[in-house]
């Protein structure tokens, strides 16, 4: 046997959903019309054209307003909507480096990092080490301190160079976040 569910709405009661005796009643103008009898309240509601919702279940008595459910719905629909519009995501790229990467390569990996920041997105310059080339720490480091001071005015450092494994790891974040 098939058999309905009524809707559930985030803890909203509608209009006959409503199971107490007594209710205090707001109007579509945010009026307090007071304590009225539900039955009284649901009589308005269809009068007015208007839905009877229970905003306040656990209050004593239950706090019911009158108004239209499905334009509500459909505004708070809408809000949700351009609250999704208007965030802005933080990107992440990331430039790979090698300790022997050439001076030219270098530059040309810094100048594409600067186009990164200045786009918003944060980059993560990793340098990658293989065999004994761990053994060459601190040329890295100086690599990485450089990198840094030539993005100064669009990035700053947000995790200094740090080792982990084989790699060692910097993020510069954009100086000023775009909108």
């Amino acid at each position: 046997m098939y058999r309905r569910w009524p809707i559930v709405t985030k803890n909203l009661r509608l209009n006959e959903r409503i199971r107490v005796l007594e209710v205090r009643l707001i109007d579509q103008n945010n009026n307090q019309v007071g304590i009225v009898r539900t039955l009284e309240a649901l009589n308005m509601a269809r009068e007015a054209d208007m839905d009877l919702v229970e905003v306040a279940p656990n209050s004593e008595p239950p706090v019911c307003r009158l108004m239209d459910y499905g334009k509500w719905k459909y505004d708070q629909k809408k809000k949700e909507h351009k609250a999704k519009v208007k965030q802005h995501n933080i990107v992440q790229k990331e430039v790979r480096l090698r300790p022997k990467t050439d001076e030219h390569d270098r530059l040309v990996k810094v100048k594409k990092a600067r186009e990164f920041l200045e786009k918003g997105s944060k980059v993560q310059f990793t340098m990658m080490f293989r065999g004994r080339e761990m053994v060459h720490l601190d040329l890295a480091l100086n690599k990485m301190n450089k990198i840094a001071e030539e993005l100064q005015e669009v990035g700053k450092i947000e995790v200094p160079p740090k080792r982990l494994g084989r790699r060692l790891n910097m993020v510069l974040a954009p100086e000023h976040q775009h909108k």
